[in-house]
């Protein structure tokens, strides 16, 4: 049976980049990995999502029910586990270092509610992904702590993942939306118990090889 490790976080907080480093780390050491990415925007799977994230079901991301777009995102997942990866996780040990999991919709969907309204959403998601569509859980999560205000700095210099271009999702393209998911992300991390790595030193962006050490650190103590 293989691990999971996943690399979550807000929008530009270098889930990407780290992700990468860590499969190369654990390349460089003769071990067994692979790195998945989600959404998969190559698969058919994810259309749904695309549609969503350019604006097709309502502009402001806020406004748009949790529970279709969570479901969205599951199907993108669950069709990679069974036509991808699923196979291999089960017969090797292996390590796949994902970009984003089922973390994702918890972080930027479950913002979306308060109070008990949020409590039953997350109970639904789990039972939804983990029970009913049977995608494994993850062995570690690491969450990449990057404030809304420096995040918005390295997103400038990014494009639009769907379309290359400069325009931006309707994530992105909403800083009261982002800084809501980034404050509900802390709010998960804390309540989940995720391994929390801090990108940001006061107002300094900490470098791409400083937040990697402190992650090599935390996945040597697992």
């Amino acid at each position: 049976m293989g691990k999971i490790i996943v690399i979550e976080g807000t929008d530009s907080s270098g889930k990407e980049t780290q992700s990468h480093l860590l499969l190369e780390h654990f390349l460089s050491l003769g071990r067994k990995a692979r790195r998945l990415s989600f959404p998969n925007y190559e698969s058919p799977a994810c259309e749904p999502v695309k549609m969503y994230l350019a604006g097709e079901f309502g502009l402001n991301a806020e406004k748009v029910n949790p529970y279709p777009v969570s479901t969205m995102y599951a199907i993108d997942r669950y069709a990679s586990y069974q036509k991808d990866w699923g196979y291999d996780y089960q017969q090797e040990e292996s390590i796949f270092v994902a970009d984003r999991y089922v973390t994702s919709n918890m972080i930027h969907q479950a913002s979306k509610l308060e109070g008990k309204e949020k409590e039953e959403y997350l109970i639904w998601l789990e039972t939804l992904e983990y029970k009913q569509f049977e995608i494994p859980r993850p062995d570690c999560i690491i969450f990449l702590d990057m404030p809304t205000k420096q995040a918005q700095e390295l997103m400038k210099k990014r494009a639009n993942k769907i379309t290359g271009e400069e325009e931006k999702d309707i994530h992105e393209r909403n800083r009261e939306y982002l800084e809501k998911s980034y404050r509900n992300a802390c709010e998960m991390a804390e309540k989940y118990g995720w391994t929390r790595i801090s990108c940001v030193d006061g107002d300094r962006i900490k470098s791409i090889q400083e937040i990697q050490n402190e992650i090599l650190e935390k996945v040597r103590e697992i």
